[in-house]
């Protein structure tokens, strides 16, 4: 399957994302995680892609389809991907339509998480990322580490991302509001948007996607 989820920052795209690709076996492609890639590594990429984010900008169309593009001509992304974090506006829905019909595919479903803007803003400011691992995500509040900033699972540094302090979510979802909310439409004209709820705990929201593209929920949970 070919699925977008979109959704506010804060929606918890990314544990979604990380756990619904994993189900499917399909790849999971964050436009985020390839630029802190990039960022990592110290690339021209990386520092152009850290100053937009770090002010809560969005990076420049131009760069992030190349990345997007080249991203989804490697060999595991064949079968099926879920893409999170992009396309951010219009103009690149529309690219993406063209990169996929120009291979003969196209999306299978978008999904999008629903959530107010207020727990937008507690969820972003309190999570905290795994140095070593970024899938390693914790929250200061509702899942926080045995230890205050070690990961529980490898032991990695704990830290909070530039881009998840208040002053820079608040941009960000002010910037959601104006450049993103409107691929929703796009995809909405094609029949392709189902909405879900993104309160609730990790896998109440999780079995709300599976069944949004026909799955069974009870197949994910751990057994």
């Amino acid at each position: 399957m070919r699925i977008l989820l979109i959704g506010p920052p804060g929606a918890g795209k990314g544990t979604q994302a990380v756990r619904l690709a994993a189900h499917l076996s399909i790849p999971h492609i964050s436009a985020g995680d390839l630029f802190r890639e990039h960022i990592d590594r110290g690339t021209e990429l990386g520092q152009n892609a850290r100053s937009h984010l770090r002010d809560g900008l969005l990076v420049p169309d131009e760069v992030t389809l190349g990345v997007i593009k080249e991203r989804l001509a490697r060999p595991d992304a064949e079968r099926g991907f879920l893409l999170d974090g992009f396309p951010r506006n219009p103009a690149q829905a529309k690219a993406l339509d063209g990169i996929l019909a120009d291979s003969q595919s196209r999306l299978d479903a978008v999904l999008d998480l629903e959530i107010p803007e207020a727990h937008v803003v507690e969820r972003a400011v309190g999570r905290r990322l795994c140095r070593r691992n970024r899938e390693h995500i914790f929250h200061v509040d509702h899942s926080p580490p045995e230890r205050a900033g070690v990961c529980d699972t490898c032991g990695g540094e704990l830290h909070q991302r530039d881009d998840d302090r208040e002053a820079t979510v608040r941009k960000r979802l002010e910037v959601y509001r104006r450049e993103t909310a409107p691929v929703v439409d796009h995809y909405r004209a094609q029949g392709l948007v189902t909405a879900i709820s993104a309160l609730g705990h990790v896998q109440e929201v999780l079995d709300r996607a599976l069944a949004a593209i026909g799955r069974n929920g009870d197949d994910a949970r751990p057994r």
